[in-house]
């Protein structure tokens, strides 16, 4: 007995070390745990919704449903080769592979024109058609009812982007191009106007929109820097040129 109390005294005394885990200590990682973790994450990444919208193309149509400008972004009819040439090619009787990007964007064009026709979105209150399973919003044109523009004008302006893009937030950047536009037209958004003034349009889907994602969307922000651009460069061609003629006039040999 007095030999079993002194060696649990020596042990309680003692206490024999134990393995503590260290949570500082990393482990090596497999080549099948690192492929797990990586499908993990493209599931996380295909699952979650972007955190900023992106749009297939911008388009500025004339009643007619003219193109007078525009961008089309990522492989929404960049090439014949992607799967919306494809799809919009079977849905228009175009053979892709014989067809143009540019032929192809025309065939989308007219598709969508007759689905618009003789509706007019007023400038806050953007309209939404489906076509080619791409969720297209505009604002502007002319109703067939009224006979005349919804206002200042027939041109639309239009936001392609993915089915699974919502309506509201492609409707919301769409209004706020169209009020850009008709701050920069004087209020006058038709084909005359337009076309006299392509620059400032073009300049203005650059400033709204960068590779298909979203760089501003408030009216008189982007109208502010679509002028201040056509500014600086119209103040830098006035340097070079009077660079370029007083390099001449320099140059010419005194009497």
């Amino acid at each position: 007995r007095e030999k079993t109390k002194r060696g649990a005294l020596d042990e309680a005394s003692n206490p024999v070390p134990r393995h503590r885990p260290n949570l500082f200590e990393t482990k090596t990682k497999t080549p099948s745990d690192r492929r797990r973790d990586e499908k993990r994450v493209e599931t996380m990444s295909s699952t979650l919704p972007p955190l900023i919208p992106r749009i297939d193309a911008i388009l500025v149509l004339d009643g007619d449903g003219n193109r007078l400008a525009g961008k089309y972004y990522g492989d929404f009819l960049t090439s014949v080769t992607s799967s919306s040439a494809r799809a919009v090619a079977a849905s228009s009787d175009q053979k892709s592979s014989g067809s143009s990007v540019e032929d192809l964007r025309s065939a989308f064009e007219r598709q969508l024109q007759a689905k618009v026709q003789g509706i007019a979105a007023r400038p806050d209150a953007a309209e939404v058609v489906s076509v080619m399973g791409r969720t297209c919003v505009f604002c502007g044109g002319t109703s067939a009812a009224q006979g005349g523009p919804a206002s200042g004008g027939d041109v639309r302006v239009v936001h392609v982007g993915p089915a699974s893009e919502s309506e509201l937030v492609l409707a919301h950047l769409c209004e706020g191009v169209y009020d850009a536009l008709s701050h920069l037209m004087g209020g006058q958004t038709d084909r005359t106007m337009v076309l006299d003034n392509l620059e400032l349009v073009f300049l203005l889907i650059d400033e709204h929109c960068d590779g298909g994602l979203i760089l501003e969307v408030d009216g008189s922000k982007l109208a502010s820097s679509v002028l201040l651009r056509d500014e600086e460069q119209a103040a830098a061609e006035a340097a070079a040129q009077a660079a370029m003629g007083g390099g001449a006039a320099g140059g010419m040999p005194q009497p």
